[in-house]
């Protein structure tokens, strides 16, 4: 708590306000991501013509917030050994990994319910597109191959992860 605080520029005292614990405040920190691009989950496609522009506006959403700097930073934080690690781990994957994933299969069901898309395991498919759209550039940042958001882009790796997809799930017209 006390590097935190440091780190923070806080008092240890005002750094408690926040959480209990290291453990709180990563856990609160990464779930501030998925806070943050949360909204995008509420947006209704109108028709089955409007869906792959939803579903990329919440793919871009995503990756704003979990390709950021500090996004990026706590990824690598995490990829090495330090005291503490599993815990933290296990804050980053509930509150980050885990929620963004059934918020976005939940988003997929919804429009499978309204039979906008053709998505039979929505948990599944929000597991592969998260992959896919946000894994593989959180790699390349992390290795330093592209820079983080927003001075990188995604966009031309969203439009293929999209064009692979779309086809498999978009209902008839």
């Amino acid at each position: 708590m006390e590097a935190i605080a440091a780190h923070a520029g806080v008092a240890k005292k005002t750094a408690y306000r926040f959480g209990a614990n290291r453990d709180e405040l990563i856990g609160l920190a990464v779930r501030e991501w998925t806070d943050l691009y949360a909204p995008a989950l509420f947006i209704r496609p109108d028709s089955v013509q409007d869906v792959p522009r939803v579903l990329r506006d919440i793919l871009e959403s995503i990756c704003a917030h979990v390709l950021s700097d500090s996004a990026v930073r706590m990824f690598r934080l995490l990829t090495t050994e330090f005291p503490g690690k599993d815990s933290l781990l296990i804050q980053y994957q509930r509150n980050g990994v885990e929620r963004g994933r059934r918020m976005l299969a939940d988003w997929l069901a919804v429009q499978h319910e309204r039979r906008l898309v053709h998505v039979p395991d929505a948990v599944m498919l929000a597991e592969l597109l998260l992959s896919m759209a946000v894994a593989e550039p959180l790699r390349q940042i992390a290795l330093g191959v592209q820079p983080p958001l927003p001075v990188g882009s995604v966009k031309a790796h969203l439009d293929g992860c999209l064009s692979l997809i779309l086809p498999l799930i978009q209902r008839k017209r």
